[in-house]
């Protein structure tokens, strides 16, 4: 029996990824750096640039810090990439005596923000983020410690995930997980969740 939903948060509370991905490209574009055709949904900072410039620490350091100015000058429009089915569905989670986690590879005070722009802080009741966390997902760090969190066991816990990377984390934890289906523009391979989703409420149907 379902007694928890731990869900990550880019590509599924906000459609965030295509956004993450146009930015890059837009830098890149500046930057007069190869474009990658890696869209890299999923992962996490270190392993973008690791993987992007993989043998000059020292000019990779350098891209980063380049493109950390940029992304400050180019802020994530939370608000406006925000999943208009999750406030209902927190809500109803929350009636039905659901426990609601969040477990993403961003940074926790963006994590923070969609919740409050979702008006859910009284409904979350834990978050945590990569940046918190000795390894990154695919590693099931980040599910093992929602789950100790919420007082859920993989029996009792239920993923929401939409990458690869995020749907390997949850299932290395045990978890069973649902996958969001991407735009149509984001191809994924979402073959190892263990049902895929045309919207987010339809996880109730799981329950």
């Amino acid at each position: 029996m379902v007694k928890g939903v731990i869900f990550d948060m880019d590509g599924v509370l906000i459609d965030s990824e295509w956004y993450y991905q146009k930015r890059r490209e837009e830098f890149f574009r500046r930057m007069d750096f190869p474009c990658p055709a890696n869209s890299f949904v999923g992962s996490n900072e270190r392993a973008i640039w690791e993987a992007l410039v993989p043998e000059d620490p020292e000019f990779r350091q350098e891209m980063l810090m380049g493109y950390r100015a940029y992304r400050h000058l180019h802020p994530v429009p939370y608000g406006e990439l925000l999943n208009p089915l999750v406030p209902g569905l927190f809500r109803t989670l929350r009636e039905r005596g659901l426990k609601i986690g969040i477990a993403s590879s961003s940074y926790l005070g963006a994590v923070k923000e969609v919740v409050r722009l979702a008006g859910a802080e009284a409904l979350v009741d834990f978050c945590i983020s990569g940046e918190q966390c000795a390894a990154h997902k695919p590693d099931p760090e980040i599910y093992l410690r929602a789950m100790e969190a919420l007082g859920l066991t993989p029996e009792t816990a239920l993923a929401v995930e939409d990458s690869p990377t995020g749907i390997t984390a949850a299932r290395r934890a045990g978890i069973r997980v649902l996958a969001l289906r991407p735009r149509p523009e984001l191809v994924l391979d979402q073959s190892a969740a263990d049902g895929v989703l045309d919207r987010l409420d339809g996880l109730l149907d799981y329950l």
